[in-house]
């Protein structure tokens, strides 16, 4: 294994992580495939309610995408721990781009909604998983060292740093050039990136042995952990959901839509540097601990959305809730680390992943009825609803989350063995 050799008495930060050997090879990449994700909900809002007048079809058609690659997502996860990342990346990439030009024609020539739906289908199906595969091979370079919560944070602010460039980018692109421009670009993208990322070979993990295939190939949601962070990953997915939605109403209904760009990206930059200081520190408290701290302070920051009138309350509060985001994430996909053994570690990522895009699907959807049917900022309420019942949930099964060596962890849920206690 090539990674930077640290002293497990030694306080982790950004320089040991970028100095690890190799790393550099995936990360460029890596930024660049991933990129175009960011852009894709937004570019479909913003093409669909040009194209239909409505804020509830587009919050619709942006749903179907988000729930196809929640749907989707954990089997191209199993899929590239089976056979390799760029087995299946290199036709998924294709296939997005192509679906993404058919969806972007079918709004052009006012196709009728089902048929939008039909082609949302495949656009969100083949969404490469590029976040999961960055952070799989993250832990092939870091095995057993303590960097591996600075990287989950490092892969958070990188994220981040794209939700704060993708929503300006499909902003400037779909109000300055055309409506259309936003989902054209973000397809042409997702194929270039994706290529150059899959030809990184040497950093992808290996393929699970076929002598193990009964452990490693068994569904990382079996692992009690996974189920309570996926819930909690949904009430996260909720605050992106309704976030995009409500504060592309809000920006029209001031006239002045550019601003939605820039709200949006106010509120992803408080995500962002929230991330890196949660990386450049050394905690000392429980994982476990720090996700109930975090998700509390979210809900309760998400809870205040619905009560702001005036663009500086409201990029105040959404730069609140964008910093209470990132510890959320760090620690959910820090637990990951400790929770799944190596070979469904992809497929777990990428649960955490889909689950984001679900809560984010159904929130667009909930949100756009309520934008259209009631008052301009009642989409901020699916934040708050959505965090708030997540957050009920990891109260009641927190201790689902106590990490536990991997041959017991996998005993309970990944290998199908003689149950054993884990609460």
């Amino acid at each position: 294994m090539e990674s930077t050799v640290t002293s497990k008495a030694s306080r982790p930060g950004y320089g040991q992580l970028l100095r690890t050997r190799g790393a550099w090879t995936f990360l460029l990449p890596g930024f660049a495939a991933r990129q175009p994700f960011a852009m894709l909900t937004l570019s479909i809002v913003l093409l669909v309610r040009h194209t239909t007048g409505s804020y509830g079809a587009a919050g619709a058609v942006a749903a179907v995408t988000g729930v196809s690659m929640a749907l989707f997502a954990p089997y191209s996860g199993r899929l590239a721990d089976r056979h390799g990342q760029r087995a299946v990346l290199l036709p998924g990439v294709l296939v997005h781009a192509l679906a993404g030009v058919s969806l972007t024609v079918l709004a052009l020539t006012h196709a009728p909604l089902w048929a939008l739906f039909a082609a949302a289908v495949p656009t969100g199906a083949s969404v490469p998983q590029i976040g999961p595969m960055v952070r799989a091979r993250w832990g092939v370079k870091l095995k057993d060292s303590p960097l591996m919560s600075t990287a989950a944070a490092f892969e958070s602010v990188t994220d981040e740093l794209t939700f704060v460039l993708g929503p300006l980018l499909a902003t400037a692109l779909c109000t300055a050039v055309t409506p259309a421009a936003g989902l054209l670009t973000e397809a042409a993208l997702t194929l270039v990136g994706g290529v150059l990322f899959a030809a990184q070979k040497r950093t992808q993990p290996a393929v699970a042995a076929v002598t193990h295939a009964r452990v490693q190939h068994a569904s990382a949601l079996r692992v009690p952990g996974v189920r309570v962070l996926v819930v909690t990953f949904l009430g996260i997915g909720s605050v992106f959901g309704g976030m995009q939605v409500s504060l592309s109403a809000f920006s029209q209904s001031i006239g002045e839509p550019g601003l939605n760009g820039v709200l949006y990206g106010v509120f992803a930059a408080g995500n962002m540097l929230s991330g890196v200081v949660c990386g450049a520190l050394a905690w000392k408290a429980a994982p476990q601990r720090r996700l109930v701290i975090g998700y509390t302070a979210l809900a309760l920051a998400a809870s205040a959305l619905w009560t702001a009138h005036s663009v500086a309350v409201l990029a105040g509060l959404g730069l609140l809730v964008g910093m209470c985001i990132a510890p959320s994430l760090i620690t959910g996909y820090t637990l990951v680390e400790a929770l799944v053994p190596d070979g469904a570690r992809t497929e777990a990522f990428t649960w955490l992943t889909g689950a984001v895009a679900l809560g984010q699907a159904a929130a667009v959807t909930v949100a756009g009825q309520l934008e259209d049917r009631l008052w301009t900022g009642a989409g901020f309420l699916v934040p708050m609803g959505g965090t708030v019942l997540a957050l009920l949930t990891l109260l009641s099964l927190r201790s689902w989350l106590v990490t536990r060596p991997y041959g017991r962890t996998v005993a309970r849920g990944v290998g199908h063995r003689a149950p054993v206690t884990v609460d």
